[in-house]
């Protein structure tokens, strides 16, 4: 897009600029929209796993109910409490929502297309998601509020509680695929299973790996039945016990961007992202986009989100820290010794 720009004459300055700015937004309003929609999508989910109807009244089907839930927070009054601090706690649904767009640079949507290629892009992810958790501890202790205040500290604990995993299980596909770079990632994974399978999740030291990192994922987004940030038995609502109107929406936007975002990353990282499942044309006359086998991909991940909140039970704290630490870490601490062992015999003999 630059280069067409300065062949249209602009300075190549501007021409990379306004591609950016271009590029940023073809990828942050459809977000938005996909944010609206699965929402509704998750209400479906539930309802159907509870033998109710969902949302079927605003719009053909319900479609529309998304957009008059956000119509009704933009129309409300944003109240803040007297004893908070009113600088940050503005602030934190800012950071929130913010970091939960940036991280969408470095994700390939397909071969070629993705804002910014770059060679440390699953370390650009680990270090810009790790600063979600602040908008949750900044809005906890600005509300001056005992619910909230808690509600961060769980967090805090949290996050660090199944990074740490995380972190072990992608070194297992840096490992295999030699890379940081997510497009990258995805190509090694052609042809990977047995010659005709596109994906890291059928090696049996990477399966594990994968089942580790999707109910980690769930913990990272605090999602059931990882969701002690805002158990509403206990703390109401968490740190957004004191919040209203888009502070609040920019709260739940976040959220839904990160868990999309985990879905991405589930699809990317084991299940070869843009690359039909098999390496064999599955209609010879017909060249399916990349970009529909990742949003297909995507779209299970985000059904299994949606299956385990409606059917599995809310951890305890001290199950929830229990499985991090004692199960996950060392867990994924061995197969980082077992996938590093192998290729060394394999791979480097």
């Amino acid at each position: 897009m630059t280069d067409q720009f300065v062949r249209w004459g602009m300075q190549y300055d501007w021409a990379w600029f306004l591609a950016t700015v271009i590029g940023i937004l073809i990828i942050a309003l459809p977000l938005m929209l996909a944010v609206a929609m699965i929402i509704y999508a998750e209400r479906k989910i539930w309802a159907a796993i509870a033998l109710r109807r969902g949302p079927n009244v605003v719009g053909p089907w319900g479609l529309l109910q998304s957009f008059a839930d956000g119509l009704k927070v933009f129309l409300k009054e944003t109240i803040i409490p007297t004893s908070a601090n009113k600088g940050l706690f503005l602030i934190a649904p800012i950071v929130t929502f913010t970091v939960a767009l940036i991280v969408w640079a470095v994700v390939p949507f397909q071969a070629g297309v993705v804002l910014a290629d770059v060679n440390v892009g699953l370390l650009y992810i680990l270090a810009a998601s790790s600063l979600g958790v602040y908008g949750v501890i900044v809005a906890g202790w600005a509300s001056n509020s005992k619910y909230p205040f808690f509600s961060a500290l769980r967090a805090a604990a949290q996050m660090v509680s199944y990074e740490v995993s995380i972190g072990f299980v992608l070194i297992t596909v840096v490992l295999y695929s030699g890379t940081f770079n997510l497009s990258s990632i995805v190509v090694q994974q052609q042809g990977f299973g047995l010659g005709i399978v596109n994906a890291y999740g059928f090696n049996l030291l990477l399966f594990p790996m994968w089942v580790v990192f999707f109910i980690s994922s769930m913990a990272e987004t605090f999602r059931t039945p990882f969701d002690l940030v805002e158990a509403e038995s206990e703390l109401v609502a968490g740190h957004q016990t004191e919040y209203s109107s888009m502070s609040f929406a920019l709260f739940w936007l976040g959220e839904y961007a990160n868990v999309i975002l985990m879905c991405a990353l589930n699809a990317i990282l084991f299940w070869g992202g843009w690359l039909p499942p098999l390496n064999i044309d599955l209609i010879p006359w017909f060249d399916i986009p990349g970009i529909f086998w990742l949003l297909l991909k995507m779209s299970v991940f985000f059904f299994m989100f949606g299956w385990v909140k409606a059917t599995v039970p809310r951890y305890r704290y001290d199950q929830l820290m229990r499985l991090g630490w004692k199960i996950f870490l060392p867990l994924s601490l061995l197969f980082v010794v077992l996938t590093s062992g192998w290729l060394m015999l394999t791979r480097y003999s």
